[in-house]
């Protein structure tokens, strides 16, 4: 990958946070942290659950060996910059879903080599250790996450009259972005070794995890919270899963370029499964409480 293409990535997640910055307040977290227990539950589900279901489904379904570590992998990826996205989109608790995801962003350097070792051990039988720097995934956070975020938190706090114009255009702006970034990642994929059969192969899988642990975080949720904002954002952190990490791990770190393809054409369809499914709770909880 040329230099100007392994930056377009890392950019485009800046920007993205940078918009979402803009929309949030210092006070949300201190909220977040006060109430600990939509965080713990967010936690919870995206380290534990998510990933035990990605074992099962890769268990059961029919997949070479080598997809099913690549599935898991996934799974112990949790949502980044686009379940952000789709929180702030849909109105959910941005704070929330952001906290999550810095929360997670240092969680996973510990979690990913112990769930993609375990799915290596399983599925493939090898020994074969993944090493996960610290330092360097600490770096790309801190550098595509937190720093883009509080910088457009401090434009919100010092500047309120200017965020609030911008607010209805980055609606549009910031899904826009990502879907460019999405759609590079999808077609730049050689189309000689991978087509439509096999697409259809990877996404069968992928979809079923999606579907899976947004319904076990809707059913289990809605018995722990009150807050139908916090039950949705937690659905949608454990229903879309952070790929453009997934594939930097499966061809970065374990050097398997074949690992990152039921990764990429994750990416294709989950953002909107995750938003459709998401939207369909919130404006059905809306119509219930309304009657």
């Amino acid at each position: 990958m040329a230099n100007s293409d392994s930056l377009l990535m890392p950019i485009a997640i800046g920007i993205i946070m940078l918009g979402i910055g803009l929309n949030l307040e210092f006070d949300n977290f201190k909220t977040v942290f006060k109430k600990p227990k939509s965080m713990i539950s967010g936690l919870v589900g995206q380290m534990i659950v998510v990933p035990l279901v990605a074992f099962i489904i890769a268990w059961i379904y029919p997949l070479d060996p080598i997809y099913k570590v690549g599935l898991v992998l996934i799974a112990a990826c949790p949502g980044g910059t686009a379940s952000n996205l789709v929180t702030y989109i849909l109105k959910g608790k941005t704070e929330l879903s952001v906290s999550l995801t810095t929360i997670n962003s240092f969680i996973i350097v510990f979690s990913i080599p112990l769930i993609v070792q375990l799915a290596l051990n399983v599925f493939l039988g090898k020994d074969q250790p993944v090493d996960v720097s610290f330092s360097s995934t600490a770096g790309e956070v801190t550098s595509t996450v937190l720093l883009p975020v509080l910088v457009g938190m401090t434009i919100n706090h010092y500047k309120p009259e200017f965020t609030s114009k911008l607010r209805e255009p980055l609606r549009y702006i910031l899904p826009a972005i990502l879907l460019l970034v999405f759609g590079y990642v999808l077609f730049s994929t050689d189309k000689d070794t991978f087509g439509v059969s096999e697409f259809v192969q990877l996404a069968v899988p992928g979809l079923l995890l999606n579907l899976a642990v947004m319904m076990i975080s809707f059913l289990a949720l809605k018995r722990i919270l009150k807050s139908r904002e916090s039950i949705y954002t937690i659905a949608i952190e454990m229903g879309l899963q952070n790929s453009a990490l997934a594939i930097f791990i499966a061809t970065n770190v374990i050097e398997n370029n074949q690992m990152a393809l039921i990764a990429v054409v994750y990416s294709s369809f989950s953002f909107f499964s995750t938003f459709i499914i998401a939207w369909i709770y919130k404006y059905r909880v809306s119509k219930n409480n309304k009657s």
